[in-house]
C-alpha cells in the first residue's frame, strides 16, 4: 500500500487556511475571554482598595487614572463588550439559528463593529457623567 500523505501535511495548520471573519472572531472571542480574567482581577483590586481606606483607594484611582491605566480600562471595556456580543452569537447558534455562511459572516463583522461602537458609547457616557 502506497503512502499517500508524502506530499501533504498530516494536519493542516493556520498557515494553510485563509483567515475569514468567523475564524478570526472565534480566535478573538477566546482571547477576550482570557483577557477578562486579568481585567476582572483589576476590578477586584479596585474594590478591595475602596474597602481598605482612603489611601489605598486614592492610589488605585491614581494607577487606573494614568494614561496606561486608562488604556488598560479601555481594552477591558472593549473585551467585555466584544465577548458579550460573541456570547449572544453563540446563544443564537445554540438555539439553532444563524448557521448560513453569509449570515454567519455578517454576524462576525457586526460583532467587531458593534463592540467598537459600544465601547466608544460607554466611554463617552462615562466622560459625560464624570464632568
Amino acid at each position: 500500500m502506497a503512502n499517500v500523505t508524502n506530499n501533504r501535511p498530516l494536519s493542516p495548520h493556520l498557515q494553510i487556511y485563509k483567515p475569514i471573519p468567523t475564524m478570526v472572531m472565534s480566535i478573538v472571542h477566546r482571547i477576550t475571554g482570557s483577557a477578562l480574567y486579568v481585567g476582572t482581577l483589576l476590578v477586584a483590586w479596585w474594590l478591595m482598595a475602596a474597602a481598605s481606606g482612603q489611601g489605598s483607594y486614592d492610589w488605585a484611582n491614581w494607577v487606573l487614572g494614568s494614561l496606561l491605566g486608562k488604556l488598560v480600562l479601555l481594552g477591558y471595556t472593549w473585551a467585555l463588550l466584544h465577548h458579550m456580543l460573541g456570547g449572544f452569537r453563540h446563544f443564537m447558534w445554540d438555539l439553532g439559528y444563524g448557521f448560513g455562511k453569509e449570515f454567519s459572516t455578517k454576524l462576525a463583522i457586526a460583532n467587531i463593529i458593534g463592540s467598537l461602537c459600544l465601547t466608544v458609547l460607554v466611554w463617552v457616557i462615562g466622560f459625560l457623567i464624570r464632568f
